[in-house]
Formats: structure tokens, C-alpha cells, sequence
């Protein structure tokens, strides 16, 4: 199967899970244990704007590659993505980045508000995480590994990963550019969420420790990668393209890696690490083409 057919696929299947997760309806004070209706809409607002599912993508490709059925990885694969865009909903948030615009339309606070902006990160935070873990409880036989996925989700996107990492950004604006608290930044804010979905696929095949390895560096090259592309393109992308403001990262005076090193040699970097990423699966032989195709895919993005 194409590459792109194949994300394709990948994509319809997290579609459907993230719907079905969470429906349409609901009532405004319901009696059965459902979702409040704004809420729920607030949740559904954001968790449905599209994207391109890069997350829930890689826990299934992942999975698949290591073994792991469809069927078993879906939930997973959706809740990740709930945790991700909590972190999106809140980033735009006046306190956070104060974005008016994600993914080309209005962010959820100028449409319901910060107060209901922030309740609806909350929800799909714990969500997320409810999900997981009665999802689990349906694969007896390979509760550990669940339960060790959920571990691995959660550590990467708290206190000592995602959240220590944009704690750190937002320490960190307006100061000079230092390497060391930059790259704690990048590994932290970007790279854990995209390590854990390649994690959390490893732990539900109970894969072996090399492998497990292999991942982990896959995955950290490619997020530090990633945040370096997307530093640039707040400096060279197209507005349009992007489907938000770009600049914003110097006029908010953020450490980036082009106001460390420039434009050139931020460039130079992040094909260094692109490289890293595809030799890290080396061990995979053909079985990783889907990734390292995804890797290539990414590293040329213009959006």
C-alpha cells in the first residue's frame, strides 16, 4: 500500500474512535452520567478540527509494525490525542500563547469562552486517561502492558515532560538564548508526546529492550526536528498555509533554535536530525518503511 493511502487509512481509523469516544448529544444537566451538552461541545470543537493526527497516527503505525491489532491500539491512539489537544486549547489561552486562531478557524476560548476553554482541556486531559483505562481493563491477558502505556503517556505528558517543558518556555521568554535550556525545552515540550505514542505501541507488543530503545530515539529526533521546523516556519511560512499568525514567536520573545543559531544553521540541524531519526529504526529493516516514510514526510512539510 501507498504511503499516503496508508496515513490515510490510519487517519479514518482515529477519526471514527475519537467519535465514537465522544458522540454528539448529550443534555445540559443529564441524569445519566453522560457529558454535560456545552461541554461536551466544547471538548468536541477542538478534539474535531481536523489536523493531521500525527500522534495516534505513529501509536498505530507502531503497533501494527510491532504486531499489535487494530483493534487493541485505537483507543490508545485517541486518547493521545485527547492529551494533545488539551495542550493545544490551553496553549492558546491569553496566559499561554494568546492565539486567536488554530488550525485556520477560531480558537476555543474566542468561541466559548476562557473559562469553558480551560474546563474543556480539563475534561479532555482526564478523559483521555479514562478512556485508557477502561480500554485496559478489556485485554486481560495484556493488562500490564496496557497499564505500562498508560504510565508512559502520563509520564511523558506531565510534570517531567510536556508540562515541564512548556513550563520552562514560558520561564524562559524575553531571556537570551541558551542551548542547554533550549534543548530541555524541545525534548520536553515537543518530543515526549511524540515519543510516548511509539512507547506506548512497544509496551502493548511487550517489545524487547533494543527495540524499546530503537523508539525512544526515533522518537526524540524526530520531535526535536519537528520543533525546530516549526520555529522556522514562524519565521519563513506562509500565514495562510499554516492557518495561523507566524512571527509570533520573536514578538513574544521565545527561545527558538533560529534565535540561537540563525535561520541557516537551524536548518542544518534539524536535516542532521531527520537523518538520526531514520537510522535509529534501522533495526526494523522493512518493516519501518511506514515511518520512515512518515519521518520524510514530516521533515518537508510546509504547514
Amino acid at each position: 500500500m501507498a504511503y499516503n493511502e496508508e496515513y490515510g487509512r490510519y487517519v479514518s481509523i482515529v477519526e471514527e474512535t475519537l467519535t465514537a469516544l465522544l458522540p454528539e448529544g448529550g443534555d445540559v444537566c443529564p441524569q445519566d452520567g453522560s457529558i454535560p451538552q456545552h461541554l461536551r461541545e466544547s471538548m468536541r470543537y477542538s478534539l474535531l478540527a481536523g489536523g493531521k493526527r500525527v500522534r495516534p497516527v505513529l501509536l498505530l503505525a507502531a503497533g501494527e509494525m510491532l504486531g499489535v491489532d487494530t483493534a487493541e491500539a485505537c483507543v490508545p491512539a485517541a486518547a493521545i490525542e485527547m492529551i494533545h489537544t488539551y495542550s493545544l486549547i490551553h496553549d492558546d489561552l491569553p496566559g499561554m500563547d494568546d492565539d486567536d486562531y488554530r488550525r485556520g478557524r477560531l480558537t476555543n476560548h474566542k468561541v466559548y469562552g476562557v473559562g469553558h476553554a480551560i474546563l474543556a482541556g480539563d475534561a479532555l486531559l482526564n478523559y483521555a486517561y479514562e478512556c485508557l483505562l477502561q480500554h485496559a481493563l478489556s485485554y486481560p491477558k495484556n493488562l500490564e502492558g496496557h497499564i505500562r502505556a498508560v504510565q508512559i503517556i502520563a509520564n511523558r505528558a506531565g510534570v517531567r515532560g510536556m508540562i515541564a517543558g512548556q513550563s520552562l518556555d514560558l520561564l524562559s521568554e524575553h531571556m537570551e538564548p541558551d542551548a542547554d535550556r533550549l534543548a530541555y525545552i524541545h525534548a520536553h515540550k515537543t518530543a515526549d508526546l511524540l515519543t510516548a505514542p511509539l512507547l506506548a505501541a512497544g509496551c502493548l507488543a511487550k517489545a524487547d529492550a533494543e527495540k524499546m530503545a530503537a523508539l525512544a530515539r526515533f522518537g526524540s529526533c524526530m520531535g526535536l526536528a519537528f520543533q525546530i521546523d516549526d520555529d522556522l516556519l514562524d519565521v519563513e511560512g506562509d500565514a495562510q498555509l499554516l492557518g495561523k499568525q507566524t512571527g509570533m514567536d520573536q514578538a513574544r520573545g521565545k527561545m527558538t533554535w533560529p534565535s540561537l543559531v540563525g535561520v541557516e544553521a537551524a536548518r542544518e540541524k534539524s536535516h542532521t536530525l531527520w537523518l538520526q531519526a531514520e537510522e535509529a529504526i534501522g533495526c526494523f529493516g522493512e518493516d519501518a518503511w511506514f515511518l520512515r516514510a512518515f519521518a520524510s514526510a514530516l521533515a518537508t512539510r510546509k504547514k
